[in-house]
């Protein structure tokens, strides 16, 4: 399971170093990931077993479907199959970085089976919306969660 949210920085090559916490966790997939652009603006990183059965169910949605047909070209269109290196690093191909305006400050936010990929920019925003939203009750099916 992935959490907490981490601040990081790119390397001059585009490679982002996981944090040590998650390494283990994806090196039991011999640390390949799949990496892909988010409707929301970001990017999200997932191990390829997670990734396998979201990508049949987008893959089995109607291509003549205008919405169907838009997500199937975000989330595949992207998609970047990626390896963490022997330093546990993984490259973010130049596509991604630009879809998600990633420069050198990032956050990389555990999602419980995968992460999002922020830019520094972009994690500020989703805060600030976060934030906004605290007086507005919790959305549907959360009514029973206590914190």
């Amino acid at each position: 399971m992935f959490q907490g949210a981490a601040a990081l920085s790119l390397d001059a090559k585009g490679r982002l170093a996981i944090p040590s916490r998650h390494r283990d966790a994806l090196a039991v997939e011999n640390g390949q990931v799949v990496i892909t652009a988010h409707p929301h603006g970001c990017l999200i990183v997932y191990p390829v077993p997670a990734w396998e059965p979201i990508r049949d169910k987008v893959l089995s949605a109607p291509s003549l479907d205008p919405v169907s047909a838009q997500l199937k070209r975000l989330l595949v269109g992207f998609a970047q199959d990626e390896a963490l290196d022997s330093a546990g690093r993984v490259l973010i191909a130049p596509s991604l970085r630009q879809f998600a305006r990633l420069e050198k400050q990032v956050w990389l936010v555990g999602q419980g089976s995968h992460f999002e990929l922020w830019s520094d920019a972009g994690w500020q925003k989703q805060q600030e919306a976060m934030m906004a939203l605290a007086g507005t009750g919790l959305p549907p099916g959360f009514e029973s969660l206590a914190l």
